[in-house]
């Protein structure tokens, strides 16, 4: 079994809409692409973006940061002993059509 990470909260949603236009290649990604690439679902990346939600596991963050071309700390602030994580809002169950 695998220990349970701290999540990584996002410095700044903005940083990542203008980091996602224009990446360290020089081209832009898209939110499915970026959530393909950091396995998880593009309403995640959708929720970071609108900096509705703040917290990526540590292994979402790298593949994140990765892809955009910076480094992990550019985008992301630790969680722990001295950094609380924030509580995000609970998920939103889908309606039926």
């Amino acid at each position: 079994m695998r220990p349970q990470q701290n999540p990584m909260v996002l410095v700044d949603p903005d940083l990542l809409v203008r980091l996602m236009k224009r990446t360290g290649d020089g081209r832009e990604v898209t939110v499915r692409d970026l959530a393909d690439a950091a396995g998880c679902h593009h309403s995640k990346i959708g929720h970071l973006r609108s900096g509705e939600r703040r917290t990526a596991t540590h292994d979402e963050a790298t593949a994140i940061a990765r892809r955009l071309g910076v480094d992990l700390l550019v985008l992301w602030e630790h969680t722990g002993r001295t950094v609380e994580a924030p509580a995000e809002p609970p998920h939103i169950a889908a309606v039926p059509a």
